[in-house]
């Protein structure tokens, strides 16, 4: 005990919101000092990282969709899950340093990690943790840890509820004296909006466009609901017919009609985790309502709809992007408190 005491002076400990779009890395008393996308450049056919193990986040973010034919961005986690575990190693190992800069003792790491994972993915996180730099490793579950950074009174005997929207993974949780009472976890989110807006134009245009365009019309006139004023944009691309470069203008109208599978599933995760609830608890609900969080919430109407669909208050979080690494910060400043009431969250 008095080691890891000694220990914990002289470690930077670090919480990390490993998600599938974006990673943010938290520092106890510093909150926030790296947020970075999930993405690493590797040499084709390899998991050898570029620039000597540097072409890692924003580095390799820059070359998506434009990297010549040696070279392959990838990102190495799917719907929140490492799909690629040396590529997420180098990432998680670049990472660690980057924040670390040569501390002397390696540092204790808290990981947010997507509540409906299995055992063997949960292995699989602590591991490349480990190898990446990591002194000691404790998971929490996503869910936990929105709702820890936001702030609601998870260990209070009264109901909170979140929504966690992220890029591959939507995270429902109802809370209560520092356990989840309900959970639903599906693998749709941010990511598979951009997918569907990327059909749509393919379909009703024969336009081919990127990611990152994708996500960008997402952003721009993207929505859940019905807008007061509605929007439109001009896209390019190439064409699928001729093969050539093709601009075309669309609206907000279409691209709520491409979101509303992603959309309508993630509002059928959200009742469906209600169904279940404990009628006490779903009596808490009506007053303290729902707060969503994550990429995703930030869809114009979201919470309209979310609130038309429960007959609940909706709130959207402050800073609902950096809500999960928030709580990790928090998870490890009480890390005593935490580990204890949520054991099943430690490994390493």
């Amino acid at each position: 005990m008095l080691l890891n005491a000694i220990l914990g002076w002289f470690s930077m400990d670090m919480g990390i919101d490993l998600g599938t779009c974006t990673t943010l890395v938290c520092v106890r008393g510093e909150g926030i000092v790296l947020n970075e996308p999930s993405v690493v450049a590797v040499r084709k056919g390899t998991n050898i990282v570029l620039d000597n193990g540097q072409a890692v986040g924003l580095v390799a973010h820059e070359m998506l969709g434009k990297t010549p034919g040696s070279i392959s961005a990838i990102r190495p986690l799917k719907d929140g899950v490492i799909s690629d575990f040396e590529v997420t190693e180098a990432m998680l190992g670049c990472f660690i340093r980057k924040v670390h800069n040569g501390g002397l003792v390696r540092p204790r790491v808290v990981i947010a990690v997507p509540s409906g994972i299995t055992a063997v993915e949960r292995r699989a996180v602590v591991d490349s943790a480990e190898r990446a730099g990591a002194r000691k490793v404790y998971l929490v579950d996503e869910p936990m840890a929105a709702g820890i950074g936001a702030g609601l009174p998870i260990t209070d005997p009264t109901a909170s509820m979140i929504v966690d929207i992220g890029g591959g993974t939507t995270e429902v949780a109802i809370m209560s004296l520092a356990d989840v009472a309900s959970c639903e976890s599906i693998r749709v989110g941010g990511n598979d909006m951009d997918e569907a807006v990327i059909n749509h134009l393919k379909r009703a245009y024969n336009l081919l466009i990127g990611v990152t365009s994708a996500e960008r019309v997402k952003i721009e006139i993207g929505s859940a609901a019905t807008l007061e004023e509605e929007l439109t944009m001009e896209v390019a691309g190439r064409d699928t017919i001729s093969g050539l470069p093709r601009k075309i203008l669309i609206t907000s109208e279409e691209i709520r009609e491409a979101l509303r599978e992603p959309v309508g599933a993630i509002v059928d995760t959200v009742t469906a985790t209600l169904e279940k609830t404990k009628p006490e608890l779903s009596a808490d609900l009506i007053e303290n309502g729902v707060h969503i969080c994550g990429g995703g919430s930030l869809l114009r109407g979201m919470d309209t709809v979310l609130a038309n669909a429960t007959g609940l208050e909706v709130y959207k979080v402050d800073d609902p992007m950096s809500c999960v690494a928030r709580g990790t910060s928090v998870y490890l400043e009480n890390l005593e408190l935490w580990k204890d009431t949520m054991d099943h969250s430690e490994h390493g």
